[in-house]
């Protein structure tokens, strides 16, 4: 009982603000870090490419909030704790808003805003493009991520539009496997935590269309 009572108690007062400090903690953290080697050209804070690394901190951020995103639902479902979906949104929220920021830091410290270059890019590296087609996709989930647009789209095409996190979620893992040489380390955690959660939606699906029948006899 007072385990239960904890968690009430956590969810209604402690869990968004401290969901919103995690979640801003990534960018607080590159902006120090990007304010270091402003203020002395000298500092490794950010190692001797200090463009290939935002680059890579903050798309890897990105890849990372998302997958959270898409481990609330088994969290929810394995341990009954409802209230962890209240915060769902605004961790998708965070994975855009860090996918948007590696996306300007590309088109910026890569590309100075130069649109034709971008257009090249996409066309001769795949993982570019998988990572365009990630980022928009991400746009229409983050523009209906509140209660208003809920109640304009209805539940039921709120939810169906929603799926998109899905296949936006294997292209932006595909986008991180494919930019690396070799693939190790992060990217191939990512890919596998990926699996794993799609993996147990499939089984889960499986598994209620197998007992409808047995619970309609």
């Amino acid at each position: 009982m007072a385990h239960s009572a904890l968690l009430r108690t956590f969810g209604k007062t402690w869990m968004k603000p401290l969901t919103l400090v995690a979640l801003i903690a990534p960018f607080a953290f590159i902006a120090w870090q990007l304010f270091q080697v402003l203020s002395d050209p000298l500092s490794d804070a950010m190692g001797t490419d200090p463009v290939a690394y935002i680059h890579q901190f903050l798309g890897d951020t990105a890849i990372r909030i998302l997958l959270i995103t898409l481990a609330i639902s088994p969290i929810r479902d394995i341990t009954g704790w409802a209230p962890i979906a209240l915060i769902r949104r605004r961790i998708g929220l965070a994975a855009f808003f860090y996918a948007g920021l590696h996306m300007i830091a590309y088109l910026w410290l890569d590309r100075g805003w130069d649109l034709g270059l971008l257009w090249e890019d996409m066309v001769v590296r795949t993982y570019i493009m998988l990572g365009m087609a990630s980022l928009v996709l991400m746009v229409p989930l983050a523009v209906t991520s509140n209660n208003s647009m809920i109640r304009r789209l209805g539940r039921r095409a709120w939810d169906r539009l929603h799926w998109l996190i899905y296949p936006l979620a294997i292209l932006a893992v595909a986008h991180n496997l494919l930019m690396v040489k070799i693939i190790y380390g992060d990217p191939l955690i990512h890919a596998a935590i990926l699996a794993l959660l799609l993996g147990w939606r499939v089984a889960r699906w499986v598994i209620g269309k197998l007992r409808a029948p047995a619970a309609a006899a």
